[in-house]
């Protein structure tokens, strides 16, 4: 039985990573799941409460971050509120079409938002372009967390 919850696991993280760039799969929840199941076995010996606690605090970090990060973005480059709004707008909108959606959208969203606060084509596309960055941002910060899981998910195990 614990091999099968080791293979179940490792299988569970693989698909974090691989949910990091499918919007689809949620990466890092799927990911702290596995890392959860590892609980269940002996590698439990090997887990702290304080690691489980702090991976958690990051994957809820990473859930939000998905939402908030772009619209930084778009102050970070200048962006006024309605570049902002049109961001978020954007990005719920671009849940609609997964699974490029979510990487336009909020691109598409501020670039709207700021022509609708009659900013310069240029002003809109720097926004939609900090936007575009915020998204990168999010991604690789998802991406980190759900690797770090993933090595103390094979660290517990091995």
């Amino acid at each position: 039985m614990d091999i099968f919850c080791y293979i179940v696991s490792l299988l569970m993280c693989f698909g974090g990573v691989v949910g990091c760039f499918l919007p689809v799969i949620p990466g890092p929840p799927l990911a702290m799941v596995g890392y959860l199941i590892l609980l269940l076995t002996p590698a439990a010996a090997h887990i702290g409460w304080l690691t489980v606690l702090v991976l958690g605090v990051l994957v809820l970090f990473t859930l939000v971050a998905d939402y908030i990060i772009p619209t930084l973005g778009v102050r970070w480059f200048g962006g006024t509120p309605y570049g902002k709004r049109g961001s978020i707008a954007g990005t719920f909108a671009g849940l609609f079409f997964l699974p490029w959606g979510l990487i336009v959208g909020p691109f598409v969203g501020a670039f709207i938002g700021e022509l609708i606060g009659r900013s310069s084509v240029t002003d809109a596309f720097r926004s939609g372009a900090g936007s575009l960055a915020g998204f990168v941002c999010g991604l690789l910060f998802k991406l980190v967390v759900t690797v770090v899981i993933t090595c103390y998910s094979i660290a517990a195990i091995i």
